[in-house]
């Protein structure tokens, strides 16, 4: 990892993502009253309003929703990267990088199936990242 990389930080709002993300684990939040399933985190539903929401493990399952290919410098990342929305197999879209695979048009195919990968930055913050499924 580059040191100019920014470092992500837990918010109380957000600590339960990024514990799971250490461990391994994509985690989403479910709403108890309507039953939305939504990303980012947040203490209520953004559906219907209600804080009867609990943390879900998510599939770790998706697909290339968009993308776009950076071939500028950027802290932290070796051009060219891709920077992707991904939506998930639950319905939340999120956004992220690809992986694993060639960072051009031709690679990098929308609705393409994905699955998440950590890549671990500190010994706190695990990013989850995707790559092709295989």
């Amino acid at each position: 990892m580059s040191e100019d990389r920014v470092i992500p930080k837990p918010t109380p709002e957000t600590q339960h993502y990024w514990d799971g993300a250490r461990e391994g684990e994509l985690r989403l939040q479910t709403c108890n009253a309507c039953h939305a399933t939504y990303f980012p985190p947040r203490p209520f539903c953004p559906e219907c309003g209600s804080r009867d929401v609990k943390v879900i493990k998510a599939w770790g399952k998706g697909k290339l929703l968009s993308y776009v290919i950076n071939h500028l410098p950027s802290p932290g990342f070796e051009p060219p990267f891709a920077i992707a929305i991904v939506e998930l197999e639950e319905g939340p879209r999120l956004m992220s990088n690809i992986v694993d695979c060639e960072q051009t048009p031709e690679a990098l195919q929308l609705d393409m199936p994905l699955e998440v990968t950590f890549e671990k930055l500190t010994d706190e913050i695990t990013l989850p990242q995707f790559r092709p499924a295989k």
